[in-house]
């Protein structure tokens, strides 16, 4: 019953006053780098935010890529109002809702993000006050008058998996890890969702990728991903074990956008993806990725074969031929936190194997 009230209240806030934007999704609980195409270059506005300079350029079809304000953060105008995937680090809201505003007047709806991470949803809540809300009055249309129920908060929907509304609500100690005004308002809990803004947008979840709670976002009409951080071209993949993350989810998350993706010629252009960092890549630059880190993973995977253990396989050096392109020494990811993330996670799974053989579970 619940569910069904919830199904009909983000279809309402998606339906109402939109002349035929509508959500059409279920399951919901209620609360660069510059490219060319055909020879011709894509303009890009550029706009200075603190140290960081913020960028928006054009994919393509309805489609716009927003970098240097944290995540990328990409952008899909209709012919009515704009959806907006990830919403970058807070103090940068301005320049981003700048950006914006360099290619469209139109209000954003939905807002959505791929994961909890703080530099995919601090904007979060900028960005949604800037969004749409009823002209004049916080009162449905569709209510008789004096009627109290079914009021919508002003703004622009945030939209995320269940479990990124969880992770940002957890409490540590009597106050909530994350504020409030940043957490998603809806939410769902089923493979896909789907929207609708001038083309099919559809909202895949992969499980247990960079977190359990990972979104990537498919635009159908315009031929685009949204990747968020399932694919990283700035840094071997970030695994937060800790928040449900895993070598094999990124990896077959990968192999999932790999099958949305249509190349030109000879592996080039045709299908776009937007990162959730790095420059937009084709259908050619995400199965390199793809092959990288599986090739890393089964590197990791001998070793354990072999008895080695986890300082063993640092030194044998697993990423050694891909670091000039993703690797770190120092900073937030370094190349050896991510072998150790690899090394911990695949000594899990032989451990496990080694149980259930020996308690006649494998045969």
């Amino acid at each position: 019953m619940i569910r069904d009230f919830w199904d009909w209240w983000s279809a309402l806030r998606a339906t109402l006053a939109l002349g035929g934007i509508a959500l059409v999704g279920a399951g919901s609980y209620g609360t660069a780098q510059q490219v060319q195409r055909g020879g011709e270059q894509v303009e890009d506005h550029n706009r200075q935010a603190g140290q960081g300079k913020v960028e928006i350029l054009h994919v393509q079809g309805n489609v716009y890529m927003i970098s240097g304000a944290g995540a990328n953060i990409t952008v899909q105008v209709g012919d009515e109002v704009v959806i907006v995937v990830d919403a970058g680090m807070p103090q940068q809201s301005d320049d981003v809702l700048a950006a914006i505003r360099s290619v469209t007047d139109k209000h954003i709806l939905f807002i959505i993000n791929t994961s909890a991470d703080q530099d995919h949803t601090g904007g979060n809540e900028s960005l949604s006050k800037a969004g749409w809300a009823l002209p004049f009055t916080a009162r449905s249309p569709l209510q008789k008058q004096g009627e109290d129920r079914f009021l919508m908060a002003p703004g622009a929907s945030i939209i995320a998996h269940y479990n990124v509304l969880e992770r940002m609500s957890a409490t540590s100690g009597k106050e909530p890890l994350v504020p409030s005004a940043l957490w998603p308002t809806d939410t769902y809990d089923t493979r896909y969702w789907r929207l609708y803004n001038n083309e099919g947008v559809w909202i895949y979840h992969p499980a247990n990728a960079h977190t359990d709670g990972d979104s990537y976002v498919l635009f159908r009409k315009s031929d685009v991903v949204s990747a968020g951080d399932i694919l990283n071209l700035a840094s071997y993949p970030v695994i937060r074990a800790d928040q449900g993350g895993s070598i094999d989810g990124v990896i077959a998350a990968l192999n999932q956008i790999i099958e949305f993706m249509q190349p030109e010629a000879k592996e080039e252009g045709g299908t776009y993806v937007v990162p959730g960092h790095g420059h937009i890549c084709d259908r050619h630059d995400v199965v390199d990725y793809r092959d990288m880190v599986t090739i890393i993973r089964g590197r990791i995977q001998y070793y354990i074969k072999q008895g080695m253990t986890l300082e063993e396989v640092k030194a044998a050096k697993p990423t050694l031929d891909y670091d000039g392109l993703y690797g770190a020494t120092t900073g937030p990811w370094t190349s050896d936190m991510f072998v150790e993330a690899v090394y911990r996670e695949l000594s899990k799974v032989k451990s496990k194997n080694q149980e259930e053989q020996n308690s006649g579970g494998g045969k």
